[in-house]
């Protein structure tokens, strides 16, 4: 033990140092976590949700790859990130199948703007799917060793229960804290297990069920890019202050404040619109922010209806010209919307449309 502290090195990791394999630990199928070390005993200075770019040497010339470190600055003498190879993966797929213990890599970084550090709260709502999970665990991991626990509602998205990284380590921690809430819905469950979860797609009512109070929190979301649009979408459906919402992207590790995207999402405004009923020969003024099914009602028209939060599918309408934004919560099938159809009760004419009505 004395050997080891004596190896230590009073400053921190610099990316002009090679780092180590020191363990690989299998996480579920096509998913490990890679834990690395200084060979000088450098101890590693971040932010939870930052992110390093790996330079990995796949066959045919080295690929820089960018991950984000899924443990915490808590524990600084070493790091992890947990990958999940996607279809096509070269550089995660190299990492699974040939990146053992004691091999060394090139390694640049850390950085990255998403992180609880930048916007501290009392109460945050994490937001991932699949492998976005891996910033919320760093968050988290940093918030329970800090002793202060603050209160986080930890949403999560798998395809499965199997699939969900770090469940077994999340329900540690929230077994004994009241302030860490985990909320994971699945596309289905697994065989021959009960699963008394969420089940089906993240919607609006469901995001309403696990944090009544998602007005009041600071937002992070991490996830593919139609899971965050999807988020994006209900929360300003929902009249949430997008000024408290912060995301990172697979694809997109944002280094720096003026490299991050802008948002150009719809959000339907005061603006003037009309919707010609044109079964009933009825044209409607109206603006963006009312509903086809409101502005339906004011004419005089009906419109059959039930849940109103675009859940059961009961005002299915075809549309015939123009567009409309409409946030629903499952109660519509993409062929249908391929095909033309709207839910009355939750999309808002963007201008000038047409309805079968």
């Amino acid at each position: 033990m004395g050997k080891t502290r004596a190896n230590w090195s009073a400053e921190p990791w610099k990316d002009s140092e090679l780092l180590e394999c020191a363990m690989v630990v299998p996480e579920n199928d096509d998913t490990a976590s890679f834990t690395f070390r200084a060979p000088s005993g450098a101890w590693f200075d971040y932010q939870p949700g930052q992110f390093v770019t790996l330079d990995l040497p796949v066959p045919g010339g080295n690929v820089q790859r960018t991950y984000t470190i899924s443990s915490s600055p808590s524990r600084p003498l070493s790091i992890t990130v947990t990958v999940k190879a996607q279809a096509g993966s070269i550089g995660t797929r190299w990492m699974l199948d040939h990146l053992k213990p004691g091999m060394k890599i090139k390694a640049y970084g850390p950085n990255g703007i998403f992180t609880s550090h930048k916007h501290p709260a009392k109460k945050y709502l994490f937001i991932s799917a699949g492998s976005g999970i891996t910033p919320m665990m760093s968050m988290t991991t940093w918030a329970w060793d800090s002793g202060q626990m603050p209160d986080i509602v930890f949403v999560h998205a798998a395809r499965r229960p199997s699939e969900i990284i770090f469940r077994e380590r999340l329900e540690q921690f929230a077994n004994r804290v009241p302030g860490l809430q985990l909320r994971f819905t699945v596309e289905e469950a697994d065989p021959f297990r009960v699963w008394p979860g969420y089940k089906g797609r993240l919607s609006q009512i469901m995001l309403g069920l696990m944090a009544p109070d998602y007005l009041e929190r600071e937002v992070f979301c991490c996830g593919p890019e139609p899971f965050m649009q999807a988020v994006r979408d209900m929360l300003n459906a929902l009249g949430f202050d997008m000024a408290h919402y912060h995301q990172e992207s697979f694809g997109l590790a944002v280094a720096t404040e003026a490299e991050k995207p802008v948002l150009a999402d719809v959000v339907p405004s005061e603006a003037g619109a009309s919707i010609s009923f044109t079964t009933s020969g009825v044209t409607a003024p109206c603006t963006e922010t009312d509903t086809v099914l409101a502005v339906a009602k004011r004419a005089g028209l009906n419109i059959p209806s039930g849940c109103t939060f675009g859940l059961c599918g009961t005002c299915k309408v075809k549309k015939t010209a123009g567009e409309v934004h409409m946030v629903h919560n499952g109660g519509i099938s993409d062929e249908d919307v391929a095909e033309g159809f709207i839910l009355a009760c939750c999309s808002h004419p963007l201008g000038a449309i047409s309805v079968e009505v």
